[in-house]
């Protein structure tokens, strides 16, 4: 099953911050789409549940430096 979320990210301030954060949480299994807004600070994540969690995908912007609410 498709679930949609959006999460709000602390830290990025420009091109290279929306591209780590895309990439990154783009090549976890199961994601089906990422789209950062960076002037709002909210990323929408399309995934599917039985494949990757919620929490995997947080801890991947995380690793990239970022703060996620």
């Amino acid at each position: 099953m498709l679930n949609q979320v959006t999460l709000e990210v602390k830290g990025m301030s420009c091109g290279h911050c929306v591209k780590s954060v895309e990439t990154s949480v783009g090549n976890l299994d199961g994601v089906e789409q990422v789209k950062v807004y960076l002037e709002s600070g909210k990323v929408d994540v399309s995934y599917e549940e039985d494949k990757v969690t919620l929490a995997k995908i947080k801890d991947a912007i995380d690793e990239q430096g970022y703060d996620v609410q």
